[in-house]
């Protein structure tokens, strides 16, 4: 499969990606020979239909879930032929995750949320790492929140706190699912336009929405409906 606009090798590249379930004496097929390519520095996002199969393509590049049929090549990496510790690696180091839900350690300041990814991987060194967490904090606009607990501050802060944390290894991709269904219109709007700053800046975004509005504010729309994708389109 050729990437879809002709520029440089894709950052993500999902080829014939087929996933079953199994559910009681049969089985259930999620995706049914899913492509798709993502070119470095796009913003991409993925709609549908719940239950239609978005949250389970997600899955399969982050290497969350591993696909019945096919091959997922993410950063040159073809991520299911990695052992659970190499992908653990990989994934702090290439991919930036973001969820509805924040998942953010209720015993760790947002400081030190922040600074985790950093000890695990290893890659920046120790004593560069909070104030590097700090500069992150200052970017979302959290640095005078930076001593709070995630209880301490609004579902909006939090949010931004796991963008932070998702941008602390320096990953080329960052990959949200549904990251502002459950935040309101105007802080919903504030995280996306961080998420846009974040593409200008050259990262790779890839979110998973049900808001047609933001889709249609992104550079391209992928739909998937009935596990197959129904649309790969480029916004004007």
């Amino acid at each position: 499969m050729q990437p879809t606009n002709g520029r440089n090798a894709a950052i993500v590249q999902v080829n014939n990606v087929v996933k079953r379930f199994p559910v009681g004496d049969s089985e259930i097929t999620v995706l049914k020979d899913v492509s798709i390519s993502i070119q470095p520095g796009e913003f991409v996002t993925i709609v549908g239909p719940s239950g239609n199969g978005k949250s389970t393509l997600l899955n399969m590049i982050t290497g969350i879930d591993h696909p019945t049929e096919g091959d997922v090549i993410v950063t040159g990496q073809s991520v299911h032929k990695l052992s659970e510790n190499e992908l653990a690696i990989w994934r702090g180091e290439h991919l930036g995750i973001i969820f509805q839900f924040f998942q953010l350690l209720p015993a760790l300041n947002l400081l030190k949320n922040i600074m985790l990814p950093m000890d695990l991987v290893k890659h920046i060194p120790k004593n560069e790492r909070k104030d590097r967490a700090m500069h992150l904090l200052e970017t979302v606009d959290l640095a005078d929140q930076a001593s709070k607990l995630p209880s301490m501050v609004s579902g909006g802060q939090q949010q931004r706190a796991a963008i932070a944390r998702a941008l602390a290894n320096d990953p080329p991709l960052l990959v949200a699912d549904e990251p502002t269904g459950n935040l309101d219109s105007q802080t919903s709007d504030d995280i996306f336009d961080l998420f846009n700053n974040l593409v200008n800046n050259g990262k790779t975004m890839l979110m998973v929405t049900h808001s047609r509005s933001l889709a249609a504010r992104t550079q391209r729309v992928i739909e998937i409906r009935d596990g197959r994708i129904y649309s790969d389109k480029l916004n004007a």
